[in-house]
């Protein structure tokens, strides 16, 4: 069996120490080895110059295509991303994918008129993080207020929740696990006694 792992890809300049929290964070939730890359391409194909902004779903489908087996891929960037519906989008993933995008953009707090800030950033950005991987899992919007897997469309939503999942969140994420665990093994009941 193939274990499955996780892989942040940043796309742009992130500080290594910000990526390592993030990926602290993300291990705490999935409990799953967090691996860290980072490359460069030219984003000129994925921008809309009618928006001024960069094309998530165009960003999404690169990262799928790129993306390996049994590793759930997330790729960081640093521009302000949309999706044809929406104004902007802090992350999209495929539902039971494996791959998402999400960028730091509008995560900033200078973006709002207020000082830089750290710790606000990581924890706004490990927090979609951590949403948009469990959307590759199959979890789908939370209606729990504090669940990191309830739906966002402003930054101070994000504030608001946890970094963590509701208990049913959990439970579903732990039985997805397990059916693939168990569907991986032929349906075969394994035991690590």
């Amino acid at each position: 069996m193939n274990a499955q792992q996780i892989t942040l890809v940043s796309y742009g300049h992130f500080e290594k120490e910000i990526l390592r929290i993030i990926s602290d964070k993300v291990f705490a939730v999935y409990g799953l080895p967090v691996n860290m890359e980072e490359t460069h391409f030219d984003l000129s194909n994925f921008y809309d110059p009618n928006r001024r902004q960069y094309d998530g779903n165009k960003l999404l489908k690169n990262t799928d295509d790129h993306s390996i087996g049994n590793i759930k891929t997330i790729a960081l960037f640093n521009v302000d991303i949309f999706i044809p519906i929406l104004t902007y989008i802090f992350g999209q993933a495929y539902l039971n994918g494996n791959s998402g995008v999400v960028s730091a953009y509008r995560l900033k707090n200078e973006l709002y008129g207020l000082k830089p800030n750290k710790f606000i950033l990581i924890e706004r950005l490990a927090k979609v993080i951590i949403h948009e991987l469990g959307h590759t899992f199959g979890l789908k919007h939370c209606y729990n207020n504090d669940c990191v897997m309830k739906s966002t469309n402003y930054v101070e939503d994000i504030d608001q929740k946890n970094a963590v999942f509701c208990s049913a969140c959990k439970e579903e994420y732990s039985l997805g696990i397990q059916k693939k665990l168990f569907m991986e093994n032929n349906g075969e009941i394994t035991s690590n006694t």
